[in-house]
């Protein structure tokens, strides 16, 4: 009332302007009573799990030659939870990781069962990857996904718990009454399907049910606070974390991770023009400038002096700075922010098994032909079949469009939503041992019979990769037959027996994961099957990667049962969506009659031809018990594997700077009186360290600072922005003399004015030592 009536002109309008003071607050409160019809607490937060920037294998791709050497942009948790007032809650993390670990779930809840008791546990918190293929490896309890990075690298491990507990916290501290809405929306060039030769094993009648051989559409959950109005949104769609190659070695969120800043810095008032290309689409997102530009001067033509302004500010370094330098001058600095929490979006992962981002198709790149339909090969061999982006040649331009895709549809669905989320929340979750679970499948001709699962095993197409990251030697998709010489290789390692054979035919194995013990587990057996529900929206949290088929039949037997079960609840009809690869990792889930044609998805099905039709029947039980109300059994606990584990990957030892330099020094920097143009390139060289030494979490490495004023730099781009790249290298393996490259890619939006370039990072002393030092490189001017 203060507020609308102190604009008041009661000096002037005597009555006449009271009487209208009067009706406008009692418009506000009739307005602000139907905005408080919601029956949910919501919360949402977001924190850095970045993880280390350097010589830690990248997870995904299994490649030991994708080696992380520095950043593209940083990788984020983002959490939301709702809540009813005096009733059940959920907990949702979406992770910028390869895919949710079982080790890291089981010590994320260790933490939050200290902090808040039985609040949160197992049954109502789902931590899901979005399967980048661009983030630090070694953080999963299993041999088979951790041989890449030389085993288990404990400060990855770290990152993701530290980071999921803190996004947790964060979004436990946000709850407030607030409402949800929800929206869906087809995009139609974000994803196409990688192995069309096995979804065409589908029946046919199957297949006509649907226009595409992938799922196009994007589901959207809208968070607004009771008093802040919007603030956050999660939405769920289905494409492989791979626009990013498997020899890209700069850490980032890929196409997902990327439509998260995009929408994120839309929302907060920050988009600066950078990412947009299509114009249709800067006007129907109406964008907001950049938060710095509002502060920035207007020069003109001042060129001349700016040349002399930027002159009197040269290249510097500094050492025994403080990492908290490096916090509080990132552009997202919480320090910064108002009482308002920053708005969290979360671009989730899906039923994404088969589906690629890469939308142009396959080619051989030897002769620039599509690659064979059947197997992915060219001349035979897997080797050179690669997917190709929109953005070809360029995957930072590819992931820039794919993930610009996403965010466009998303921002649609989020001004569109309203449709609200009423209903009671609801939670099942339970463990089930996969390697040797007994299965009721339908027999031909009626009647019903009992099938098992096997033991985890890979087939010998899954070393023959994909078209997103093809594999090595003579191996190639859709083999169901194997060969001697790697047969001979494979029993050298374990031989497996006449009943697992037989057990996954027509798979033939090359790996016997689920029977390899030594030094310890090399496949899960245990995995965790959930169903959150809130009112009308259900997620199903499976712990694979589905294939488009698998996904779609998983979600209308889990809905048949939901609505049979439950008319009345869902008469207004119900939502439901997978999210892939949560709580931990056992690769894929085909359809039965993908899995006989042994493509690299069904070659990556661990549990025999019976796998999805394992899930399904335990899902249902999960349905059947929520709606009825009735508990299910835990189940038998997996694994915790911590103790066991084993790293090989070589500790920092020593950073040095070469002679008569020192750390943070610019040994190439911007040359003298330079002018530059939007849309060109800023390179500077920084004398650096390590940055495993520190992750400058919630901090930065890069900075891109402007000159407001005579002697006031205000930052405006940092290492979290898709237009500035953090770059690091050592002249050989063993040198303790390290650079950090820097470039800038000026983009559209940025402001005429006076910049420098900043680094910060952290050296190793001889005994151990952690010092933290900082560089600026000289001014120059953006005209």
């Amino acid at each position: 009332m203060k507020l609308l009536c102190s604009s008041c002109p009661l000096t002037k309008g005597g009555c006449g302007v009271i009487r209208h003071c009067l009706l406008l607050t009692l418009l506000f409160l009739t307005a602000k009573g139907a905005l408080s019809t919601s029956n949910y607490l919501i919360g949402l937060g977001s924190y850095d799990i970045t993880g280390p920037a350097a010589d830690v294998n990248m997870m995904g791709y299994a490649d030991t030659e994708q080696i992380a050497s520095g950043l593209h942009f940083r990788l984020r948790a983002r959490t939301f939870i709702v809540a009813e007032p005096q009733g059940n809650r959920v907990v949702f993390v979406n992770l910028d990781a390869c895919m949710g670990s079982q080790l890291v779930t089981i010590k994320v809840l260790e933490r939050l069962k200290a902090r808040y008791g039985n609040l949160y546990t197992e049954k109502n918190v789902a931590i899901s990857g979005i399967h980048t293929h661009a983030g630090p490896g070694g953080y999963l309890q299993y041999v088979v996904y951790i041989v890449t990075s030389l085993g288990f690298v404990r400060q990855s491990f770290d990152a993701l718990v530290d980071g999921i507990e803190q996004s947790i916290i964060l979004a436990h501290g946000n709850l407030r009454p607030g409402s949800m809405f929800v929206n869906k929306g087809e995009i139609l060039d974000a994803g196409v399907n990688r192995s069309p030769s096995a979804y065409l094993n589908n029946p046919s009648e199957e297949r006509s049910k649907y226009k595409y051989d992938v799922d196009k559409e994007m589901n959207l959950l809208k968070f607004v606070d009771e008093e802040w109005g919007s603030v956050g949104s999660f939405n769920w769609f289905a494409t492989h974390g791979t626009s990013m190659s498997r020899t890209n070695s700069l850490i980032s969120g890929d196409n997902k991770g990327a439509a998260a800043r995009f929408m994120e810095d839309w929302l907060d008032g920050k988009d600066d023009g950078n990412v947009y290309s299509d114009k249709s689409h800067t006007e129907s997102t109406e964008r907001i400038p950049r938060r710095i530009s509002n502060i920035i001067p207007e020069y003109n033509d001042k060129h001349r002096e700016l040349l002399d302004l930027a002159a009197s500010f040269q290249a510097s370094s500094r050492r025994e700075v403080t990492k908290f330098l490096s916090i509080s001058r990132r552009v997202r600095s919480s320090l910064r922010q108002s009482d308002k929490p920053k708005f969290v979006a979360a671009f989730c992962q899906s039923n994404c098994g088969d589906v690629s981002p890469n939308v142009l198709g396959a080619y051989c790149i030897d002769t620039g032909l599509p690659c064979d339909f059947n197997h992915s090969t060219c001349g035979g061999k897997n080797e050179l079949c690669y997917g190709r982006g929109p953005g070809y040649p360029d995957e930072f331009e590819s992931t820039r469009i794919i993930g610009e895709r996403q965010f466009k549809k998303a921002v649609d669905l989020f001004k569109t939503a309203s449709e609200q989320i009423k209903g009671r929340i609801d939670f099942r979750h339970a463990y089930v041992d996969f390697s040797k679970l007994e299965v009721t499948i339908p027999k031909e001709g009626g009647g019903s019979k009992v099938v098992k699962t096997c033991p985890a095993a890979m087939g010998f197409a899954f070393a023959a990769g994909t078209t997103d990251g093809p594999g090595a030697f003579d191996f190639k998709q859709g083999d169901d037959k194997g060969n001697p010489f790697w047969r001979l290789v494979r029993n050298l390692l374990k031989t497996p027996g006449k009943e697992q054979v037989d057990c996954q035919q027509p798979k033939p194995i090359l790996l016997d994961t689920g029977e390899m013990k030594l030094p310890y587990d090399w496949a899960p057996a245990i995995l965790p099957i959930q169903i959150l529900r809130i009112g009308q929206f259900v997620i199903l949290s499976v712990p694979s990667e589905f294939t488009t088929m698998a996904g779609r039949r998983l979600r209308d037997a889990v809905k048949e049962v939901l609505i049979s079960a439950s008319k009345e609840e869902f008469n207004g009809g119900v939502h439901v969506v997978i999210a892939g690869l949560t709580n931990t990792y056992s690769q894929y889930v085909t359809t039965h009659e993908e899995y006989q044609v042994q493509r690299y998805e069904g070659a990556s099905t661990l549990y025999g031809p019976h796998t999805h039709s394992g899930f399904i029947q335990e899902f249902k039980k999960l349905a059947t018990a929520l709606v009825h109300g009735k508990s299910v059994e835990s189940g038998p606990q997996p694994p915790d594997l911590l103790d066991k584990q084993l790293g090989f990957l070589t500790p920092v030892v020593l950073d040095t700077a070469p002679l008569g330099s020192n750390f943070g020094d610019c040994s190439t920097d911007v040359p003298r009186n330079a002018t530059y143009k939007r849309g060109n390139m800023v390179s500077v060289v920084f004398r650096s360290a390590c940055p495993r030494n520190d992750l400058m979490t919630e901090g930065t490495f890069a900075l891109v600072e402007i000159l407001i004023g005579k002697d006031n730099w205000e930052p405006v781009y940092d290492d979290d922005d898709f237009c500035l790249r953090f770059k690091w290298s050592r002249p050989g393996k063993l040198s303790t003399h390290s650079q950090a490259t820097i470039e800038w890619r000026i983009p559209q939006g940025a402001v005429p004015g006076v910049y420098r370039i900043r680094h910060f990072g952290a050296s190793k002393g001889i005994f151990g030592s952690v010092r933290h030092f900082e560089g600026a490189s000289s001014a120059f001017v953006l005209v």
